[in-house]
């Protein structure tokens, strides 16, 4: 029998129902062909297009508060459009910040599978020691289009050393890995920051929790004292997110102008 003589011999109520089918198979093989030509997995090699931002990812100091940044990201996403994710840290944001690294690769791996052209990262505080380690370890610099740092102990702090002395066997994984020469520390230090990646670092010399201040300052960065730029700003470490200057700070280094150290003060 021929297959045009199957055909006709079927009624046309049934040819119509399996045509239906037909027709929806074909939709759903086009449709997982589209998404498998959209879904991407962060790039191994060459660096993101500075003209073609993407969403920005905000990653926690020590103990993971998400207030202040939540704040950040809401102005983030006013001001420019752009989708911001505020991470949750594994456990409560004392753990080893070499695991606090693997969560934001993860975040910026599901960035790309979702089709980000590019993505930017925002540390604040030991946030931005997770952001230079994942960086350093996870090839960061292949997927990120520009990094800021606010207030970032990227040599330790001395209160993280201070506190693991006064209290043996009190200062958790992070405490131990912040103070000034921990092994993690003397890692980053022989590690400089790709000449290839945009990094703004940001600072308050009013600053009690990361001592001394300027132990944000990072070579090959763009590194900005607040108070040499705004003199008189009365900002301490925790008000860093919040402070309209900084924000200023933080809106223009996101944009796709070449990243340099102000020249005037800048608030909202």
């Amino acid at each position: 029998m021929r297959i045009t003589d199957w055909w006709h011999g079927i009624s046309p109520r049934r040819r119509l129902l399996m045509g239906g089918v037909g027709v929806a198979a074909a939709a759903v093989l086009a449709a997982a062909l589209v998404a498998a030509s959209v879904t991407k997995s962060a790039p191994d090699s060459g660096v993101p297009d500075q003209d073609r931002p993407g969403p920005v990812l905000l990653v926690p100091g020590y103990g993971g508060g998400q207030g202040a940044l939540n704040e950040l990201a809401a102005k983030i996403r006013q001001a420019t459009g752009r989708s911001t994710e505020v991470l949750t840290l594994a456990g409560d944001g004392t753990g080893d910040l070499v695991e606090q690294a693997a969560v934001l690769a993860d975040a910026v791996e599901r960035a790309y599978e979702q089709g980000a052209p590019s993505v930017d990262v925002v540390g604040y505080s030991a946030g931005g020691v997770v952001a230079r380690l994942w960086v350093s370890r996870e090839g960061g610099d292949h997927h990120a289009r520009r990094v800021v740092t606010l207030g970032a102990p990227m040599h330790g702090t001395g209160l993280a050393a201070a506190g693991g002395a006064l209290v043996p066997g009190a200062c958790p994984a992070a405490c131990v890995q912040l103070a000034p020469g921990s092994s993690l520390m003397q890692e980053l230090a022989k590690e400089p920051i790709p000449p290839t990646l945009p990094w703004l670092s940001v600072w308050t010399e009013r600053d009690e929790t990361v001592t001394p201040p300027d132990s944000a300052r990072l070579d090959g960065a763009v590194n900005v004292s607040l108070q040499q730029l705004c003199p008189g700003n009365p900002a301490t470490h925790g008000d860093l997110p919040t402070d309209p200057a900084v924000t200023e700070l933080v809106l223009q280094a996101l944009g796709t102008a070449p990243l340099e150290a102000p020249k005037d003060c800048v608030s909202s």
